[in-house]
């Protein structure tokens, strides 16, 4: 039976913050290209983050936290946020780090409701389940009136949907799963559909983020 998606991650996200780690990932796509997934890259501060998390307001829900490296550095300094994640290892790893996290999918009930002033949807997380509407109009539903959502987009065009899965070089493969990617030029009309609005783009450190708020 091939592993889930979850059951991949979880293993590897544990290994990649381990020291000594050198196991390489890829998102293997359906039609047979595939792209580097740098794990370990989640685990530590990356180039650009400070840009990121200084667009940040009050209160923040980082979403999909992985490891938990924006969620720890906001706690670190002094301001209210949560990590969620679907993954055990990330959420351990999170509070391993000193940061509330909670085990979590972000389509659950989840604290604060509508009274959120910052959504973080870091990493690429804009392609979670593979429908950008819905989990923008989701993120609408968790954000105070006034909150924005910190998008972290792919560096150009419009943007897909695609079917992947998670391989690395020892042989592990979890199973097909869907994700999306969504560029700078695709976000706006997203972002409509799900009863928002995108204010502000901009590009930090090879990284291009938005800012997206309730219309």
């Amino acid at each position: 039976m091939t592993a889930s998606a979850l059951e991949v991650y979880d293993a590897g996200l544990l290994r990649a913050a381990s020291p000594g780690d050198v196991a390489s990932w890829r998102l293997r796509y359906a039609d047979g290209s595939h792209t580097p997934l740098d794990l370990r890259a989640w685990c530590a501060p990356r180039p650009g983050d400070d840009e990121l998390l200084a667009a940040a307001r009050d209160s923040v829900l980082d979403i999909g936290c992985g490891p938990g490296r924006l969620t720890v550095s906001l706690t670190r300094q002094g301001r209210v946020a949560l990590g969620i994640d679907i993954s055990a290892g990330a959420v351990a790893l999170t509070r391993s780090s000193g940061a509330p996290a909670l085990r979590r999918s972000v389509f659950a009930r989840l604290p604060g409701t509508g009274r959120w002033t910052t959504a973080l949807l870091a990493d690429g997380n804009i392609g979670i389940g593979g429908d950008p509407v819905r989990l923008l109009a989701r993120v609408r539903e968790l954000l105070a009136p006034d909150g924005v959502a910190l998008v972290e987009l792919d560096q150009e065009g419009t943007g897909r949907t695609v079917v992947v899965r998670l391989e690395s070089d020892a042989g592990e493969a979890s199973g097909w799963f869907r994700w999306a990617h969504v560029g700078p030029l695709g976000l706006e009309s997203l972002a409509f559909r799900a009863g928002m609005r995108t204010e502000r783009v901009w590009s930090a450190q090879d990284r291009w983020f938005a800012e997206v708020v309730p219309a």
